[in-house]
């Protein structure tokens, strides 16, 4: 009997014991490719030498320090380095414990920012649909994913949606990616000019969509549009790259193949692969000047905010990172995992589109390949998929709900930076068998 309420209620769940590289091992000995890295987390795989002997100096330095009292030599190092490697503009850095503190933190930030300047009837947030920002309060009513919103709905403050820029599901026939990216970007403006141009605070997108929809990047000029709305209107850009962003698609930030910078960038993750809980929002100067140059502060704090050990852990991964030229290796396995993804599923009955960037990668699962008709939701074929492969000693991420929140299944693949082209095929060959033993 556990005394834990766990995710899932029902169920025994393996014990995990030990892990090294991209396997975790469970208390009878079984071995499992971590082929999600989790949640798109472990991107140094586990029992990294560089990160664990960081951390247990840091711990003989200083284990903790609240940061009301004291900065950290070790915090100060981190920013100085994630600031270097940031988009254009950005020039600071609010540490958090994880991807919906960022998001929360970028929220109170966007409106504080506006209040700061005069300009109070700012509130308004857009999202859009099928997208994931977090599970606390502020993060989930910016989310659009209907079924982890339903049940909370009278707690959660207004928000407004538009149609994600998912080219499977919403690109027309014949529709060039430039006109159909275009079009999926004018949708913001038409909501801004709705709720009245001067009360729209912040539009918050996922640079390239993650456990909601399943690994859908944006195509033509969507986000460069978005970038100019956002500009020609006043709103701020906040984009969500928690999952998508440090390295996973195969640049540090996945908005460098966009050809843009945000205002607002809530990053989590990757920055510390899992060995501390960390996040971080990145700002740009003149929203930092904002706070500076009027109240003095950013009204907001948590107790374990710019944790010693976390900030160890993240100077780490990311010193590793760079250190073993990583991002080329992300590149070079991504297309290898695009690659084998194509020649085993490229032709099966029952997968519609294969999609991602980088280490990033998805399948999205589908009834009828010409009508892109979905499996009927009572099937639970992504539990039946998770619980194949998992069977096969195979860790990856499916989800329900890709189209609407309800109908729709996918299978997201995130495996570490430091995977083989062996380990990939491996993947691939067990994920294969684990799928069609869920359709049997």
């Amino acid at each position: 009997m556990t005394h834990i309420l766990h995710r899932q209620i029902a169920g025994v769940l393996p014990v995990a014991a030990g892990g090294q590289g991209i396997e975790l091992v469970d208390t009878t000995g079984k071995r499992y490719l971590d082929a999600s890295g989790g949640a798109a987390v472990s991107c140094l795989g586990h029992g990294h030498p560089a990160v664990t002997a960081a951390l247990h100096e840091q711990l003989d330095r200083l284990a903790y320090a609240h940061t009301s009292f004291f900065t950290t030599e070790v915090a100060e190092r981190l920013a100085d380095r994630l600031v270097a490697d940031a988009p254009a503009g950005i020039d600071h850095v609010y540490f958090v414990s994880g991807g919906s503190e960022a998001v929360e933190a970028s929220l109170k930030m966007a409106r504080q920012y506006f209040v700061e300047r005069g300009e109070p009837q700012r509130r308004h947030v857009i999202a859009r649909r099928q997208s994931y920002h977090g599970n606390t309060l502020g993060a989930l009513a910016t989310g659009g994913n209907e079924w982890r919103r339903a049940p909370f709905a009278p707690l959660l403050i207004e928000t407004h949606h538009i149609d994600p820029c998912f080219a499977y599901r919403l690109q027309q026939p014949g529709e060039s990616d430039v006109a159909y990216g275009l079009r999926a970007a004018n949708a913001l403006e038409q909501k801004i000019l709705e709720l009245g141009g001067d009360t729209v605070m912040a539009f918050v997108a996922e640079t390239v969509v993650g456990a909601t929809a399943g690994a859908v990047p944006p195509v033509g000029p969507y986000f460069k549009r978005v970038r100019e709305i956002c500009d020609e209107y006043g709103v701020l850009l906040i984009l969500d790259e928690v999952m998508c962003g440090m390295g996973r698609t195969g640049t540090l930030h996945a908005c460098e193949q966009e050809g843009i910078a945000p205002d607002l960038m809530t990053i989590a993750k990757g920055l510390g692969g899992g060995y501390e809980p960390i996040g971080a929002v990145l700002l740009a100067g003149r929203i930092y000047q904002s706070f500076a140059r009027g109240s003095g502060f950013f009204q907001h704090g948590h107790t374990y905010m710019g944790h010693p050990l976390a900030c160890a852990a993240g100077l780490a991964v990311q010193e590793t990172i760079r250190r073993d030229n990583l991002l080329d290796n992300v590149t070079t396995m991504g297309a290898h995992l695009r690659r084998r993804l194509g020649e085993r599923f490229g032709n099966h009955a029952h997968v519609g589109d294969i999609r991602g960037r980088g280490l990033f990668q998805a399948i999205e699962l589908v009834e009828d390949r010409m009508t892109r008709a979905p499996f009927d939701p009572a099937r639970k074929l992504n539990a039946r998929i998770k619980k194949a492969a998992m069977a096969r000693g195979l860790m990856v991420y499916p989800m329900g709900g890709t189209i609407d929140g309800t109908r729709g299944d996918h299978v997201l693949l995130a495996p570490p930076f430091i995977v083989t082209a062996g380990q990939i095929d491996e993947i691939v060959d067990r994920l294969g068998s684990a799928v069609d033993d869920a359709l049997a």
